[in-house]
């Protein structure tokens, strides 16, 4: 059995690994395109065990927990256009983030961590304050039409290259999801998540990154996501399921 450790650094809630990082560095461990599924909150600093199953899969194990598991998969995703550098700017001045954030501290979309840190990925809507009103599930709430943010990968996310290593891509294309899947910052879960880098970006290259809503099924919302270089070329893309929790059940 081969390890990984994800270091305090990479956390999304407090105690718990980023889902995208920790997804893209399991992924690694795969010779093909697979779907992350996440069963437990990844722990941050301890050594989990990466072992291989029948038919391409593998488990992610912490002591004999499974925190998460990957399968082969298709990646099918329609990718909208980017908007212009600019436009992704702006629409990050109205990230929800800014005026409450779950986790503030979360490595890629945290605003309490400093540049050079997190990752500072603030997707906010491309026309703020509007909802698509698309939501076909129950709770389901507004989503809006997209989300985008501009992205500068700092120099330190970079191999001998000079370009993105690839679990900070993965990273970079998951909390951007959870911004599109609803406008009121309900608390969620990243379930799962399969994403495709073409190509890695080089460090210090201005990039977009978009998410949008795919549908919704219950308390499941599908999302898509997607990067592109500072020539508006698509260079990875992520199709995500987040998890509204079940509400506690009353007391009599």
């Amino acid at each position: 059995m081969q390890l990984l450790t994800v270091a305090p650094r990479f956390c999304g809630p407090p105690g718990s690994a980023n889902g995208g990082y920790l997804a893209g560095l399991f992924a690694q461990h795969a010779q093909q395109t697979v779907r992350v599924r996440l069963h437990l909150p990844p722990p941050l600093g301890a050594p989990l065990q990466v072992a291989p199953r029948a038919g391409g899969r593998f488990e992610l194990l912490h002591d004999t927990a499974v925190v998460a598991s990957a399968e082969p998969a298709t990646l099918e995703l329609e990718v909208p256009p980017p908007p212009e550098y600019f436009a992704a700017f702006e629409a990050s001045r109205h990230y929800q983030g800014f005026t409450g954030h779950a986790f503030p501290g979360c490595f890629v979309c945290g605003p309490e961590r400093a540049r050079g840190d997190g990752l500072r990925i603030f997707a906010g809507p491309l026309t703020p304050g509007t909802g698509t009103g698309t939501g076909t599930g129950a709770g389901a709430g507004d989503a809006v039409a997209m989300v985008a943010a501009p992205w500068v990968p700092d120099v330190a996310l970079g191999l001998a290259d000079h370009k993105v290593r690839p679990e900070f891509m993965w990273a970079a294309l998951d909390c951007p999801g959870y911004f599109a899947a609803r406008a009121d910052r309900v608390a969620m879960l990243l379930g799962e998540f399969t994403a495709h880098v073409d190509r890695r970006v080089h460090v210090d290259e201005p990039c977009v990154i978009i998410g949008w809503r795919i549908s919704v099924e219950g308390r499941k919302y599908a999302v898509g996501t997607a990067l592109f270089d500072e020539d508006g070329e698509l260079c990875a893309k992520a199709r995500a399921v987040w998890i509204e929790p079940k509400a506690p059940r009353a007391t009599p």
